[in-house]
């Protein structure tokens, strides 16, 4: 009757060892391990950095941090311990995708280059043409409105007409004199002379030359003068001081 249990006691013992036999391979494993790992740590560092740690004592130290920043597994069929203090991420790439590129028409090689002057020639008809008749038809409109809606919308419309106007004419006399300067300035070269580039000073200075002279062919120097004056006087009158009101003059 006793013999069962020997043989149960047997088994028990038998599996025990195997368990602590894999348990020293597991130890042996990692400990051999450890051992690899601090000889490539040590290959890599210097004699004189091995020194300088035997020395002041900061060879310990530097092994117990690589031991504790150390993140692996005590063996290979283990899952790997990572930190819980750093979160994890919520979006996972299932599908490689490919990556979109986005091109800006300006700065790209593939779309060519902007010919202003070709640029201003093909849509010279919408300064020319276009605003000016939506400029007429928009007054016509504000005329017959009452609206206060209507009449704001209408006449911020007129304002930017108005605006793109002034500066596209702004822009082709400048365009204009510096093509007439370029023209000069070939003639010269010819001649041996050295080239001289116009700067944005310059430009804005033969531009209000062109247009005094236009006011003055037109006889309207003094009638500009006048609204210019009292255009600047209107911006002073904003900041003049005021005489406080005194309480004895009443």
């Amino acid at each position: 009757m006793k013999k069962p249990n020997n043989a149960t006691a047997g088994s028990s013992k038998t599996k025990f060892k195997e368990e602590s036999e894999e348990d020293n391979k597991t130890t042996s494993v990692t400990s051999s391990e450890e051992e690899e790992e601090i000889e490539r740590e040590l290959a890599e560092i210097t004699f004189e950095d091995l020194l300088k740690a035997r020395s002041d004592g900061s060879h310990l130290v530097y092994r117990k941090n690589s031991q504790e920043k150390k993140a692996g597994r005590a063996n290979k069929n283990r899952p790997m311990e990572v930190s819980a203090k750093k979160p994890v991420s919520r979006f996972r790439e299932v599908v490689q995708a490919p990556k979109r590129v986005v091109r800006d028409p300006r700065f790209e090689s593939l779309c060519g280059n902007l010919d202003v002057e070709g640029f201003r020639k093909r849509y010279d008809f919408l300064f020319e043409n276009t605003l000016p008749a939506e400029k007429e038809e928009l007054k016509k409109q504000l005329k017959k409105t009452n609206d206060p809606n209507a009449v704001d919308k209408l006449k911020k419309r007129i304002s930017w007409i108005d605006k793109q106007l002034r500066f596209e004419s702004t822009k082709s006399t400048d365009a204009a004199i510096l093509a007439e300067h370029k023209k000069k300035e070939r003639e010269a070269a010819k001649h041996g002379k050295r080239p001289f580039y116009l700067k944005n000073s310059e430009i804005r200075k033969q531009r209000l030359i062109e247009k005094y002279n236009k006011l003055k062919g037109s006889g309207k120097v003094e009638s500009f003068i006048e609204k210019r004056r009292r255009k600047n006087a209107a911006k002073d009158h904003k900041y003049m001081p005021y005489r406080r009101p005194n309480n004895n003059d009443q």
